[in-house]
């Protein structure tokens, strides 16, 4: 089966863009005729692809037809480059990270093969547990996840453990926690939670103090140096990466509440079986990084 590669741009650009209005700007065209250009190729494929609502998003036909599409553009892209005068034009991958690993070792792992290699980054950002969902609706080309399955013509590398430790400051243990962390103090003492995707604060205080997710206060700060900076200045206790906190100086007088304790989260790099020669050397580059960054 050959795919009008018009069609496949516009059904492309309604999804990125979440509008059949946006997209019809970005291609210059009215929306009457980018909507004909999918119904074409909805018509040729026998389904649905997009869902029309606001945001547009796709089916997961139109998921399956979308990690297609991207991952042929890339390849496309990649081939293109080797028969041209200009062997390393950049070329933009799209991959999903969780917030601590960009903020700690993602980036100076990747920096020098990513200029080497004139690669453009296109960074989707979620937790550990949902980045793998940005994988599955062709969103992105590969994902750093806490999922160890890898789905149907992917496959899962391991990257080591990430591992946090449960801290606050001094000022903050000094009011609740004088007696150090227990049950009863827990139970009161505000938590610092990066946003209502992250569970590493609630799975600790369930399994070594048995309270529920709804049994304490919390504040959501979804920014890594905010999120920090608040632990720093007292408004609450929580998770932060060893990485991290061998960055910090030593000034910011942060506790370990239960250093005997930590909370390891084991990483996996997945990616698609089938990859362009530069997204497969990204790949390589990735696991042997982490590996060494990583417990």
């Amino acid at each position: 089966m050959k795919f009008d590669t018009r069609q496949c741009a516009a059904l492309m650009s309604v999804i990125d863009s979440g509008s059949f209005e946006a997209a019809a700007q970005q291609l210059n065209l009215t929306p009457s005729a980018l909507s004909q250009r999918v119904r074409a190729l909805e018509t040729q494929l026998g389904t649905t692809l997009i869902i029309r609502s606001r945001p547009c998003r796709a089916t997961p036909a139109g998921q399956r037809f979308l990690q297609h599409l991207r991952r042929v553009a890339e390849m496309e892209q990649d081939l293109s480059d080797t028969f041209s005068d200009q062997p390393h034009a950049p070329v933009s991958i799209a991959l999903a990270v969780n917030a601590d690993s960009l903020d700690s070792w993602v980036l100076p792992a990747l920096a020098d093969f990513l200029i080497k290699e004139n690669i453009l980054l296109d960074l989707c950002i979620d937790d550990q547990e949902h980045t793998h969902t940005l994988l599955e609706n062709g969103t992105v080309l590969g994902c750093i996840s806490a999922q160890l399955a890898a789905m149907r013509g992917c496959e899962a590398e391991v990257l080591g453990n990430m591992r946090y430790q449960a801290v606050a400051s001094k000022a903050f243990c000094a009011r609740w926690f004088p007696q150090g962390m227990q049950r009863d103090s827990a139970r009161l003492a505000p938590v610092l939670t990066f946003n209502r995707k992250d569970q590493l604060q609630s799975q600790f205080l369930l399994e070594h103090f048995g309270l529920s997710d709804n049994a304490f206060p919390r504040h959501y700060i979804p920014a890594t140096s905010p999120y920090n900076s608040a632990i720093v200045l007292g408004l609450g206790w929580g998770m932060i990466p060893e990485l991290m906190l061998q960055e910090m100086p030593d000034d910011s007088g942060l506790v370990r509440l239960a250093p005997a304790h930590p909370v390891d989260v084991t990483l996996y790099w997945h990616r698609w079986k089938v990859q362009s020669p530069r997204l497969a050397r990204l790949s390589a580059k990735l696991v042997e990084t982490a590996r060494h960054a990583l417990r």
